[in-house]
């Protein structure tokens, strides 16, 4: 979502780095590309100015200019800005005063509420919770068998009365199953609605009376730029909105709602949408999506994601049979799946540091297509071929290729990358035995 105004910042700090010293007229030339820039991303006009007005009162200040990394300095206040202006730090989802916690999803018709219902029940029960999900759209056609057919994806029960009866209701009656069954949290699906239409705004006033949520989380889409904004100020105005769910994070659109929508409503983002997936939702953390813009990559959520991917055992099962040269094609199938699970390729790499604009034309060639490729290959291999690959000759490439509808060259390729792989791994291996690695060195990928 932000490739065009990371390449921007990055090209306007790249020049200021080669200055060496700065002088408060090359302050000032970086102020108005970076104002620039982040207009071009749609960032809210207010928002544009009290960020650079605040940026440049620090960055014209003597510790800047004095500074032996002066470029590096400024970097870090803009960094800093930006966590500002995105929220400062993580909000977590607030405790209720008594079980169960109730998160009521309020936002526009077709803004992705159900989905995300589905994904935040997710998100909850791998801390162990056990969620309910309530379908209380009975305004759109098959919303409820949407919310049942995603509740039974994810094996989570949702509660459900049909179309007759009110929302207010279903919502009330949903509450007292749940306390009786010890579900918690009850995560309340509402039908989608325009913020002018009076008599459905009334009724999520209703139902916010009736049920006094723990939380009212605001579906929005970040693909609509300023217009989720306008549509988060007008829902907060009404409810009183605690939280925001941002969605479609990881589309092509230029990111100014995700750079304003805290900053014009004082409403903390709370969870980010990053894929279709049921399990693409995070929890939003500042100082990570800081870094991401300015091409300081997001290990942090990286680490999470392949952690999610490996236990412990495997890990380390997996370290001894690389110390020991023992790594083979089945175990690489293996580790490809598990980064497969992890995310679009592309998406990844944005989380690494230094990538920024400078592997921007490498990343465009890099397609989710080339997984499918390299499976192909391994799977048309015999469990042998696999386990011992100087064992394919040009007769098992040939029938590989066949199989896997790829060309000879193509399966020669993929081996002699893997045996460049085995070369590394041995070499390491051989320099942690040494001692000249740590020994417990984490080697999975």
């Amino acid at each position: 979502m932000f490739e065009s105004l990371s390449d921007r910042l990055n090209e306007t700090f790249g020049r200021l780095s080669r200055k060496g010293r700065l002088t408060e007229a090359d302050v000032d030339e970086a102020m108005r590309e970076v104002r620039r820039a982040l207009l071009e991303a749609d960032v809210n006009f207010k928002v544009v100015k009290d960020f650079v007005a605040a940026v440049r009162v620090r960055a014209v200040g003597q510790d800047v200019l004095r500074s032996l990394t002066p470029a590096q300095t400024a970097i870090g206040i803009v960094n800093e800005e930006l966590v500002n202006v995105l929220g400062a730090e993580r909000e977590e989802l607030r405790a209720p005063e008594r079980p169960p916690q109730i998160l009521m999803l309020v936002g526009l018709q077709g803004s992705g509420k159900t989905t995300h219902a589905a994904k935040l029940a997710i998100h909850l029960r791998k801390g162990g919770r056990n969620p309910l999900l309530v379908a209380a759209d009975v305004y759109r056609p098959a919303a409820i068998n949407q919310l049942q057919a995603l509740g039974k994806q994810v094996n989570v029960p949702v509660y459900e009365e049909g179309t007759s009866k009110s929302p207010v209701d279903i919502a009330a009656n949903a509450l007292r199953f749940a306390r009786e069954r010890g579900h918690n949290p009850v995560i309340v699906d509402t039908a989608g609605r325009l913020q002018i239409d009076e008599r459905l705004m009334q009724e999520l006033v209703d139902i916010r009376d009736r049920i006094a949520p723990t939380e009212i989380l605001l579906v929005a889409d970040a693909m609509t730029g300023q217009e989720a904004v306008g549509v988060a100020e007008a829902f907060h105005r009404r409810l009183d909105v605690s939280g925001l769910i941002l969605t479609k994070m990881d589309g092509d659109a230029r990111g100014g709602a995700a750079l304003s929508i805290r900053a014009v409503t004082g409403v903390p983002i709370k969870f980010i949408g990053t894929g279709e997936k049921l399990d693409a939702l995070e929890p939003f953390y500042p100082e990570r999506l800081a870094g991401r813009i300015l091409g300081m990559g997001d290990v942090l959520s990286l680490i999470e994601r392949a952690q999610e991917q490996t236990d412990e055992g495997e890990a380390q099962r997996l370290q001894d049979r690389m110390l020991k040269g023992q790594f083979n094609l089945e175990d690489f199938l293996d580790q490809l799946q598990k980064i497969k699970k992890m995310g679009p390729l592309t998406q990844l790499l944005d989380m690494i540091p230094g990538l920024g604009g400078q592997l921007r034309q490498a990343k465009a060639q890099i397609s989710d297509d080339d997984y499918k490729q390299v499976e192909a290959i391994i799977f048309s291999m015999t469990p042998q071929e696999r386990r011992r690959p100087e064992l394919i000759g040009n007769r098992r490439r040939k029938r590989i290729a066949r199989g896997s509808g790829t060309s000879p060259a193509q399966v020669n390729q993929l081996l002699s990358q893997f045996r460049e792989m085995q070369k590394m791994m041995s070499q390491m291996g051989k320099m942690a035995k040494k001692g000249k690695l740590p020994a417990n060195m984490p080697f999975d990928f």
